[in-house]
């Protein structure tokens, strides 16, 4: 059957992926089988996806039913999921709006759209420029990879969008020089996740926020890989007391499902007037019936405070590893977004992993990157570095 699958696949789906060569069928908490019926141990949650792991039970109820009830009717007309879940947010967090959509890309997007559309309505139309880190990742949309500071990702798409400017993450020196009067925001990852998992001074998004503040631009946080709770906070933001005026989500807020969302202060988000900006799927009754669940489960089950303590574990067991190896540069991140970077490819390691019933991440070529359900166990982890260890 493996052989099967793999073999059609090559013939009907786009090659935008190098996958591995295994066929998932069934997933359940931080576990996963194939069609051979091996299990592996997930270290990738769906790229910082699913928080609560596979098919929680009180995600899959909420799916269901609300799949029986109702599943789509457009944005002409209001649901009680979508509003309770937006009402949540609003919170929960620093907003006071929020746009669903159904990806990060889009959420990103929309980002981008508020923050020229704002000024645009203050009268200020030569303020459109915006400021992004080298190294980010923002989306793979024309306007969010022309925001993305990354090269690999804009070859063979050029022209890029003209308005976008970037600068070194965590040079606070380098954005001071940069912003001026055409600038209309800074659009930043709190931890840069594709980038490297590259974590800011303590100081440093605060000096972002006031060089904002001082120059009137607006600072946009793109929570996409960092939000719901992955660092062991809510949104990471809140390590480091630090409010934006705009925030992404997607990935972990349905936990599978394709939701974005992308949240506002007032006074920002009313430049987002009727017909200025739309989705014709953002936050469907299904897909907010089963984020809400999601944000439901991680409050009520202390999953964020759990997050945190293994994620402090976690990164205490890969520290001695790099005791043990001459081979591992760095270890560094927060919650369970954690990174070690190696002085070699890691690739192959990868590789080996997944042949020993473990899978792990690969970033930036040299840089492992661990993002395992929040629900991960100090069992799982002491299996994942031992397997390292042996490898190493």
């Amino acid at each position: 059957m493996k052989k099967e699958i793999i073999d059609q696949a090559e013939h009907v789906i786009a090659k935008t992926y190098t996958r591995f060569p295994v066929v998932i069928t069934k997933g359940k908490g931080c576990t996963l089988w194939d069609t051979e019926g091996r299990s592996y141990t997930d270290f990738v949650a769906g790229i910082a996806v699913c928080n609560l792991g596979h098919a929680h039970p009180r995600v899959s109820k909420a799916l269901a039913t609300q799949a029986e009830t109702l599943l789509h009717v457009s944005n002409l007309y209001y649901t009680v999921p979508q509003v309770e879940l937006a009402a949540w947010l609003v919170k929960n967090s620093f907003a006071d709006r929020v746009f669903f959509c159904n990806s990060g890309a889009e959420a990103n997007e929309a980002a981008i759209k508020l923050a020229r559309k704002y000024f645009k309505e203050k009268g200020e139309n030569r303020r459109f420029r915006i400021i992004s880190m080298e190294r980010s990742f923002h989306g793979r949309t024309m306007a969010t990879l022309s925001a993305t500071g990354q090269d690999k990702i804009k070859k063979g798409f050029e022209p890029v969008l003209e308005g976008f400017d970037f600068v070194s993450f965590n040079d606070i020196d380098a954005l001071q020089n940069k912003i001026d009067a055409k600038t209309c925001a800074v659009l930043i990852e709190p931890i840069q996740g594709e980038g490297g998992v590259r974590c800011p001074d303590p100081e440093y998004l605060k000096r972002v926020r006031q060089l904002c503040d001082e120059t009137g631009a607006l600072l946009i946080f793109d929570e996409i890989q960092t939000g719901i709770g992955r660092t062991g906070r809510l949104f990471a933001y809140e390590h480091f007391g630090v409010e934006p005026d705009i925030m992404t989500l997607a990935k972990a807020l349905g936990n599978g499902l394709p939701i974005g969302a992308m949240l506002a202060v007032e006074d920002v988000a009313e430049a987002f007037g009727a017909g200025s900006h739309a989705s014709t799927f953002g936050g469907t009754p299904v897909v907010t019936a089963a984020s809400l669940e999601v944000v439901k489960v991680l409050d009520e089950e202390k999953i964020v405070d759990h997050c945190g303590k293994i994620g402090a574990y976690f990164k205490e067991r890969l520290l001695w590893l790099k005791s043990r190896h001459e081979s591992i540069v760095d270890v560094r991140g927060l919650g369970l977004l954690l990174g070690m970077k190696l002085k070699m490819e890691g690739a192959p390691i990868v590789n080996v992993c997944l042949e020993k019933g473990f899978m792990i991440n690969c970033i930036q070529e040299n840089i492992l990157r661990f993002i395992p359900p929040l629900t991960i166990g100090k069992k799982e982890i002491d299996s994942l570095v031992d397997c390292l260890d042996e490898i190493l």
